[in-house]
């Protein structure tokens, strides 16, 4: 099969990189419904780079668990519906207030998103569980 034929959906890349500032390392661990990328250490200016196949249902999605200076935040890095049309290069830069994507219709990277709040107290839960077991 190819993708020229149309019968697999058009390869993506993500792209994460920290953007946070000198001195401050970014720990991302990414997954999938099926995938666990696993932890990544990046370094000011650092960066992590994965490719997939979006599922034939448009319902592929990536979430990543960020974490630096001791403090824990959670994004969907990727969402069919959201990112498909949006970029085949995804390109982020992850920043205190938030991550923030590559405009591709401006090149300038805009299109920023706020930390989803929804999901602090299930970090905080599982880094409970993660020291219980230290």
């Amino acid at each position: 099969m190819s993708e020229v034929a149309g019968l697999l959906p058009e390869k993506k890349t993500v792209n994460i990189t920290n953007d946070l500032g000198p001195n401050t390392d970014l720990r991302v661990h990414c997954k999938s419904k099926d995938d666990d990328l696993g932890e990544k250490l990046l370094h000011f200016r650092g960066y992590f780079t994965f490719q997939f196949h979006p599922n034939f249902w448009g319902t592929t999605l990536f979430y990543c668990l960020m974490k630096w200076q001791n403090v824990y935040h959670y994004f969907d890095i990727y969402i069919d519906d959201r990112d498909d049309k949006r970029c085949t290069v995804c390109l982020w830069l992850i920043r205190a207030s938030g991550p923030c994507m590559l405009n591709r219709d401006t090149q300038k990277v805009n299109v920023c998103f706020p930390w989803d709040p929804s999901s602090f107290q299930f970090l905080a839960l599982r880094e409970i569980r993660t020291n219980d077991r230290d």
